[in-house]
C-alpha cells in the first residue's frame, strides 16, 4: 500500500505533520504575498487545496489557522476563507486596474504582443536552469489537470518562467505589472474549462508544447505555440466572438 505524503507511522508522526504544515503554510504565504490570491478574494476550499498541494484536509487546515493567527486571511461563516487587504508596495510599472470586460480582451491583445515573442527570445536564450523552472511550473499543472482542478497561480507562473527565460527586464516588468490583469482572465478562463476532462487536458497540452519548443531551442515553433495559446484562451472565454475596442 502507498503511504500517503502527510502519514507517517509511530515516533515520526509527531515531527512529519510540523514539517507538512510549515511547508503548507509558506506556499500559502508566498501566493498571498506575491498577489497569486489577491486581497479579498475568497481562498479554495480545504479539499480543493489538500488536492493540489498533495497534503491531508487536517494539514491544510492547521496552515490555516497559523495564516489566521498571522493576520493574512479570515473566515466568514458558512462562506470560506478570504484573504486580508495587506500593505503591500506596489510595481513601479503599473496599468489601470480591470473594470469591464473590454478591459480583459485589451489584456489579451497586450499580451499577444509580448508574450509570443517572449517565448521566441526564451528559446533562444534558455539556459537548464530556466527550462527547470519552466518545467517546473508545468508539473504543477499537470498534477492540477489531473485532479481536473484549473490553477490560475501555477499557470501565472509558467507563463513569468518563460518570459523570464528571454533575459529581458523588459518583458518581466511587463508581465509582473499585468500579474492581477492576468490573474482576471485566466480566472474565468478556468471557469470556462470546467465541465468536460479534455477542455483542462487540452490546454496542459498547449502549455506543454509551448515547454518543448522552449526547450529544445525551437524560437519559431515557441512564438507560434504561445500566440495559439492566447489565442485559443482568449477564444474560448469569448466563445470566438470579440467585442469592438474601436469605441
Amino acid at each position: 500500500m502507498t503511504q500517503q505524503p502527510d502519514t507517517v507511522k509511530a515516533d515520526g508522526d509527531k515531527a512529519s505533520k510540523p514539517n507538512l504544515v510549515d511547508r503548507v503554510f509558506e506556499q500559502l504565504r508566498e501566493r498571498i504575498l506575491s498577489g497569486d490570491y489577491a486581497a479579498g478574494s475568497r481562498l479554495p476550499g480545504e479539499h480543493e487545496l489538500s488536492a493540489a498541494l498533495s497534503v491531508s484536509r487536517p494539514v491544510v487546515r492547521d496552515a490555516l489557522g497559523r495564516l489566521r493567527e498571522a493576520g493574512m486571511v479570515y473566515s466568514r461563516q458558512g462562506a470560506g476563507t478570504f484573504v486580508a487587504v495587506q500593505d503591500t508596495p506596489t510595481s513601479a510599472l503599473s496599468y489601470s486596474p480591470v473594470k469591464t470586460i473590454a478591459d480583459i480582451q485589451r489584456c489579451y491583445e497586450f499580451r499577444l504582443t509580448i508574450e509570443p515573442f517572449a517565448a521566441y527570445f526564451a528559446a533562444q536564450r534558455r539556459d537548464d536552469a530556466a527550462v527547470q523552472k519552466i518545467a517546473a511550473a508545468l508539473a504543477d499543472l499537470r498534477d492540477a489537470t489531473r485532479h481536473q482542478l484549473h490553477r490560475t497561480d501555477a499557470d501565472f507562473q509558467f507563463h513569468r518562467a518563460v518570459t523570464e527565460a528571454a533575459n529581458n527586464h523588459y518583458y518581466t516588468a511587463s508581465i509582473d505589472a499585468l500579474k492581477q490583469h492576468i490573474a482576471v482572465g485566466m480566472h474565468l478562463h478556468g471557469l470556462s474549462l470546467m465541465g468536460p476532462r479534455i477542455k483542462l487536458e487540452r490546454v496542459f497540452d498547449e502549455h506543454n508544447a509551448i515547454y518543448e519548443a522552449v526547450a529544445r531551442g525551437d524560437a519559431e515553433t515557441a512564438r507560434d505555440t504561445m500566440r495559439a495559446h492566447l489565442e485559443g484562451s482568449r477564444d474560448r472565454l469569448f466563445e470566438g466572438k470579440v467585442l469592438d475596442l474601436s469605441f
